[in-house]
């Protein structure tokens, strides 16, 4: 593959796997966890003390028992609620717990600054990244079926950088360097054909990256063919609006996979405002019906995909701290491509132009908007720094 085409920053030496979220996830997680001989690294939003919290806390006990150095951060608003015998257990077991930075004033306050992403590294070789938090509502319980959602599982080099990633955050937040156990050697267990050039891709606005935005932003560039998008809480911000314009004009087919029942309910109200915007422009609108849609993935032309914790919203871009991974290999885009038409296919229906205005009256006219706007209130009131860091730290 010409990487002349594409952006740099891929790693060649890589394996990968979509990783479908509930029983896959939480099964692929725990087996993971219980093959680790040096460090775990494991960073996440929502930590819930619930069947799943449990399971996953249990694995991480195992871990650490086995003298396996095991690092957890959560963050500090979104598991405010976690039940303090979790952490005391943690920590009497020898993990290193930290919260990540809730609300406080200090040398660069701010308001709402969040570690929205989900990180698993084991050993520097293996890896899992995606939308998955650990609560109940993201796995397959009798008589529940899980959020839709999804990881992907590395294998590789990008398995280090996300290792360094991880001791990166940990190191900023408490002010002090960490031992770094030895790595495996990632080329004992790939064979050549592993070649699957994978980036790791980082929105932290207050550091001044923006990376996967810039990923979408490429991506709606470079299409030729179809983009599909599969996005849990939609209201692209101008920018991206005026390059999904652009696609649609070039002839582009836009696809874009949204829930039809959210746990933000003014988040959806506010997202199906711009469904018009949407429909003018060709772009096939479709809302997942089984149960709630939580993923954060996107692919176009069947060759490139990302995946990760990033929705396509300016609180992503701009609020919180958020890790993609971009993938630029044939298979795995592929396999991204049929999951996402199985979606379409099996649990989806379309919302075409007679069927959204069908039941639209002035009240639901005048809610959407009124939602919208608020959502950009909030936005702004998430993003509100008194002092950003300084450029290019």
């Amino acid at each position: 593959m010409d990487l002349d085409s594409i952006s740099s920053g891929y790693t060649a030496h890589n394996r990968v796997q979509l990783v479908h979220g509930g029983k896959d996830y939480f099964d692929i997680a725990e087996e993971l966890i219980d093959g680790a001989v040096h460090s775990i690294h494991f960073q996440t939003y929502i930590f819930e003390h619930d069947h799943t919290g449990h399971r996953f806390s249990d694995a991480l006990v195992r871990a650490a028992f086995r003298n396996v150095r095991v690092y957890l951060m959560l963050d500090g608003y979104a598991s405010a609620d976690l039940d303090p015998s979790f952490v005391q257990r943690w920590r009497e077991s020898g993990i290193h717990f930290r919260w990540f930075q809730p609300i406080v004033k200090g040398k660069d306050f701010y308001l709402g600054r969040r570690m929205h992403h989900k990180i698993l590294v084991v050993d520097g070789l293996h890896s899992l990244v995606g939308g998955v938090n650990i609560s109940n509502r993201y796995n397959d319980l009798p008589g529940q079926r899980a959020w839709l959602d999804f990881a992907i599982h590395i294998r590789g080099e990008a398995s280090i950088e996300l290792y360094n990633r991880c001791v990166e955050m940990w190191t900023k937040t408490i002010w002090k360097k960490i031992g770094v156990p030895g790595l495996f050697n990632w080329r004992s267990v790939l064979t050549p054909e592993d070649e699957a050039y994978t980036r790791i891709r980082i929105n932290d606005w207050v550091r001044n990256k923006n990376q996967i935005s810039r990923s979408y932003l490429e991506m709606f560039h470079r299409a030729n063919d179809q983009i599909t998008i599969l996005s849990s809480y939609f209201m692209p911000g101008m920018v991206l609006r005026r390059q999904i314009d652009h696609a649609a004009r070039r002839g582009v087919t836009i696809r874009v996979i949204l829930t039809s029942r959210s746990d933000v309910h003014l988040s959806k109200s506010a997202e199906r405002y711009l469904y018009p915007w949407l429909l003018e422009r060709n772009v096939e609108i479709y809302e997942y019906r089984r149960t709630v849609l939580h993923g954060k993935m996107a692919t176009y032309d069947r060759q490139w995909a990302t995946i990760g914790s990033y929705n396509v919203n300016n609180i992503s871009a701009y609020a919180s701290i958020e890790l993609n991974v971009d993938v630029h290999n044939a298979s795995f885009a592929n396999s991204v491509q049929h999951a996402l038409d199985r979606i379409i296919l099996d649990d989806c229906i379309r919302i075409s132009h007679s069927r959204f205005s069908t039941g639209t009256n002035l009240f639901l006219k005048f809610k959407r908007r009124v939602s919208y706007e608020i959502i950009r209130v909030i936005l702004y009131l998430f993003t509100f720094y008194f002092r950003q860091e300084a450029r290019g730290r």
